[in-house]
């Protein structure tokens, strides 16, 4: 099959050009698949995405005028893909439902660790050669409460994670994981996760019912002080309620390896530019804020599973094998 790869990176060319052993044809563009570049898809079967390509219903149609069948994720979350529009025009959706849960799993832990020890801020004070502890006071990680909100694969391996070190783990999800129970993980609602965490971690997709899950309202439910991270989708959390929590003292600690925006802003470099969303210039002055650059899933074990499973769909697809059906 004739593949179009959008938002195509060096590392893209070199995992997926290595899982496809010339089984496929592939054709590589850094550009963003959108409206305006959708027309590149001529000539293509199939177009194989990443998390910031925008493939909503105009998309849609354009790809179906396009002669494309198949539009392959290189991620587990769909969000941006208008499953009833892909529907309509016949055209197949598929993903990479796991890859590395161990990659973003650890990486949520590198942020809390970070925050609370303030690692970013002793870093650079020992480039300049200061070695005053004042201001990196931290805190014992035992016996603190942590509440994981999802646990699939990735939150199942955080609780696993931070079980030893000896926090109590509080849990939400509709569904209960025998693999969480069974390390004493302990279901709640959604309003006692709040009230009882002192670091509340997201693993969850991003649906139209759980966008802003954490907005003002359940924000005023927490602790004071209380560390959040997201490693997850950007749109779980409401930003300017978040700035606002962290000026008033509310928010103690946040970590950051997804924004709402960040389709205008990730995986480019743009350090020669002036940064232009004021609301993430304002997250950026926050002593106790970490961001990363939707870095998590970036292990080569990651990299080695995203690319064979894309190429091992585009095959399957090719040979009219059944798919999971998404859920819009």
């Amino acid at each position: 099959m004739k593949i179009a790869i959008f938002s195509a990176k060096r590392y893209d060319r070199e995992f997926l050009s290595a899982a496809n052993a010339s089984r496929h044809e592939l054709r590589f563009f850094e550009s963003h698949l959108s409206e305006e570049t959708a027309g590149l898809a001529a000539g293509f079967e199939a177009v194989c995405v990443f998390v910031n390509d925008q493939v909503n219903a105009t998309v849609i149609t354009t790809l179906d005028s396009l002669g494309v069948r198949l539009v392959a994720l290189r991620c587990a979350g769909y969000n941006n893909v208008d499953l009833t529009a892909a529907t309509k025009h016949g055209i197949t959706v598929v993903r990479v439902p796991a890859y590395s849960p161990y990659a973003v799993a650890e990486h949520t832990i590198a942020l809390i660790l970070a925050l609370n020890r303030k690692l970013h801020r002793a870093y650079n004070r020992v480039r300049e050669g200061s070695f005053a502890l004042d201001g990196l006071v931290g805190f014992d990680m035992h016996d603190k409460t942590v509440g994981v909100i999802g646990t699939g694969q990735i939150g199942t391996v955080v609780a696993q994670i931070l079980v030893g070190f000896g926090c109590p783990i509080l849990a939400f999800d509709p569904l209960t994981n025998a693999t969480c129970q069974s390390c004493g993980v302990r279901y709640v609602e959604l309003d006692e996760l709040f009230a009882q965490s002192d670091i509340i971690t997201l693993h969850c997709p991003l649906t139209p019912e759980n966008r802003h899950l954490i907005n003002a309202a359940a924000i005023a439910k927490m602790k004071d002080g209380v560390m959040l991270i997201n490693t997850s989708r950007g749109a779980l959390l409401d930003t300017v309620a978040i700035i606002a929590a962290l000026k008033s003292g509310k928010v103690g600690y946040l970590g950051l390896d997804v924004y709402e925006e960040e389709e205008r802003i990730f995986f480019e470099d743009r350090s020669g530019l002036i940064l232009s969303d004021d609301v993430f210039a304002r997250l950026l002055t926050f002593p106790n804020v970490i961001i990363t650059g939707h870095q998590a899933f970036f292990t080569r074990e990651a990299l080695l599973n995203i690319a064979a499973t894309t190429i091992d769909n585009i095959t399957r697809f090719e040979t009219g094998q059944v798919f999971e059906k998404l859920a819009g």
